[in-house]
């Protein structure tokens, strides 16, 4: 296969085509540039979500055309997003990131109302990155809880 900056970008800098779990592996790939962007300031952080989210949505859309195939598994630039989005203004430290992961995952795996939603309902690059967003707002909350309970 040749090398195709989208296709680098979508994956994960291809941990998505780790074997088994994908998801998990693009969730893995997150925390040590987490750890790099999370010298940015809040304002900054934000600008880079931003950014993030709409590089996302083109890169997730066009790998699906690349490999013909709606939401491919190894497109993990929305599990990225999503961790970066639970890690918001969150201390480094590798106890919170580990909770960050695990509560990412969660979230992500159980598609509660309206992440669901927004897996089944919305198509394309849009779609694939609005269900990890939510899922990543939903881990950024719990996480917030458990720091107001003494993390």
């Amino acid at each position: 296969m040749k090398f195709s900056f989208t296709m680098f970008l979508a994956t994960g800098f291809f941990s998505g085509y780790l074997p088994k779990a994908p998801g998990t592996w693009g969730s893995l790939a997150a925390v040590p540039l987490w750890f790099l962007l999370s010298y940015l300031d809040v304002s900054a952080y934000g600008l880079m979500l931003v950014a993030v989210f709409l590089v996302g949505w083109f890169v997730a859309g066009e790998a699906e055309k690349i490999l013909d195939k709606p939401d491919p598994g190894c497109v993990v630039i929305d599990e990225i997003f999503g961790m970066f989005i639970t890690l918001f203004a969150a201390p480094r430290q590798l106890t919170v990131a580990v909770a960050a992961f695990l509560l990412f995952r969660l979230f992500d795996i159980w598609k509660p109302f309206p992440v669901s939603w927004f897996d089944r309902r919305v198509n394309g690059g849009l779609g694939i990155m609005l269900d990890d967003a939510m899922a990543g707002i939903y881990a950024f909350l719990t996480l917030r809880i458990l720091f107001f309970f003494g993390l």
